[in-house]
Order: structure tokens, then sequence, then C-alpha cells
């Protein structure tokens, strides 16, 4: 058993607990993370396994409202309709990634420039809308009406794109339709539940043949961590954007993007150097 990389795997877990449920993109920090600690994930086994850690820190976290929803379906009507609205916002997700999965994977995701201006542009875009959203309508995330969710379903779409983080996307969406922060932040947790969970099934029928006995330990620490981490994150995170707003989250991206543009921008004029 490699004990280094049983390190490196907990320290993955950690950032994609912590990141999966904050406007930062989640996908960026663990690729990149990865290569900056040496880490080869083959074929995307490990990040496809550990998000399951993610996705089931926040069911737990609100395990009352889906017990509640799913046991009131056959009498209770908003127990229905909170249903169909998480359903209906997460079908664009399912038409698109049907199409564009594969080549965001092979091509977007071996792009530092795309997830540097990715978290840029989207860090800017925070800033813009936080300031210029039209005043909230919606203080309650299950009652967001069916056609705003619809709308926030397509706006998680462009998350596809690495770097412009899933549930920025939402949150973000939500701010512009009429939702409160919370609001936007809670309906953000609940269109992850079945999102990633289809998300990582898809993943996992892709990447099963390369989990391999000697990598099944660096799996399990790292899902561990990263179930902890996110199970940590959320309700403060929650509390946080109530009182404070997003505007740290968004420069945080700014900042991160100009740090890794100016990065690749040194490496290149390195190597152009050493080959002058």
């Amino acid at each position: 058993m490699d004990i280094a990389n049983l390190l490196k795997a907990a320290l993955l877990g950690v950032i994609q607990g912590l990141t999966e449920f904050l406007p930062v993109s989640s996908t960026a920090h663990l690729l990149i993370s990865e290569r900056l600690i040496g880490y080869h994930d083959e074929g995307g086994a490990f990040t496809v396994m550990i998000q399951l850690g993610s996705i089931l820190a926040v069911m737990w976290l609100y395990r009352q409202r889906i017990l509640d929803t799913i046991t009131g379906l056959p009498t209770r009507p908003e127990a229905r309709r909170f249903a169909l609205m998480v359903v209906l916002a997460f079908l664009p997700a399912v038409g698109i990634g049907l199409f564009a999965a594969d080549y965001v994977k092979t091509v977007l995701y071996d792009s530092l420039v795309v997830i540097a201006w990715a978290l840029i542009i989207g860090g800017v875009l925070m800033l813009v809308i936080e300031r210029f959203a039209p005043t909230p309508t919606v203080d309650d995330a299950a009652k967001t009406p069916i056609g705003r969710a619809i709308g926030i379903g397509f706006m998680q779409c462009i998350a596809m794109i690495p770097g412009v983080s899933r549930s920025g996307a939402t949150i973000f969406g939500g701010l512009l339709l009429g939702l409160n922060r919370r609001a936007a932040a809670e309906f953000s947790f609940f269109l992850a539940m079945p999102t990633m969970f289809a998300a990582f099934v898809h993943d996992f029928l892709d990447v099963r043949d390369a989990i391999s006995p000697e990598r099944t330990a660096e799996i399990a620490v790292g899902f561990i961590m990263a179930f902890i981490s996110a199970l940590i994150v959320v309700k403060p995170f929650l509390d946080y954007v109530t009182r404070v707003g997003f505007a740290p989250f968004a420069w945080y991206r700014i900042v991160a993007g100009g740090v890794i543009l100016a990065v690749l921008a040194w490496e290149s004029g390195a190597f152009a150097r050493l080959g002058a």
C-alpha cells in the first residue's frame, strides 16, 4: 500500500468536499490539484468515485426533506410539486450532457487556459449579478415556480465547462430569476442530488474497468474525506452567503484564474528562453 498516494487521496477528497457546493468549481480545483501534487488518476476513476461522497453528504443533510417528499408523493400535492420541480430542472443537463460530455472531458478538461478564463469570467459575472440582480420574490427554494426551476436547470448546463462551477451557475441563475441568496443556494443543493448522482452513474460505467484492487484504498479514503468535508461546509456556507453575499467567492475566482494565466505565461516564456 502506497502511503504517499493515500495522503494525496485524502487531500483531494477534502478539496472535492469543500469545493463541490461552493461557487468556485470543484472540477477545476481537482484537476489543478492533481497536477500540482502529481496524482495520476487513470481513467478518471478516483475523481468519479469520490464525488459520490459529496452527493451523499448533502443528501444526509437534507434527509428529512427527501423522506418527507418520498412519503408524501401519494397524498401531498406540495410533495409532488417539489419532486416535479427538481426533475424538470434536472432534464436539460441530461439532454445536453449526452451530446457534450465526451467533448468536454477529452478536450476542455485538458485546457488550463479554458479553466482559468472560466474562473475569471465567472467571477466577474458573479459580481455583476450580485450587484444588479432583480429584487427577490422567492424566499423558499421548495416554492420556486416551475418555469424558473427549468430556467435554472438550463443555467446548470453551462457548468459542463470546467471552471464555471455547477453550484455557481445554478445559484446565480436562481438570483437572476428572483430567488434570494439562501433559496438560490438551497435550490442548487436540491438540483445537485439527481444531477451529480446521474453523472456518477454515467461516469462509473465508463471507468469501472480502471478501478483495480490496488486503487480501492485510495478511493475509499478520498470518498470518506469528501463526505466529511462536504458535510462540514454546506450549512456554514448557507449562513455565510445569507449574511455576506457571494462577492468573496467571486474575487477568489478572479485571483485564482489570474494566477493560473500568469503561471502559464511564465512557463511559456521559460520554455521559449530554454529553446533559444
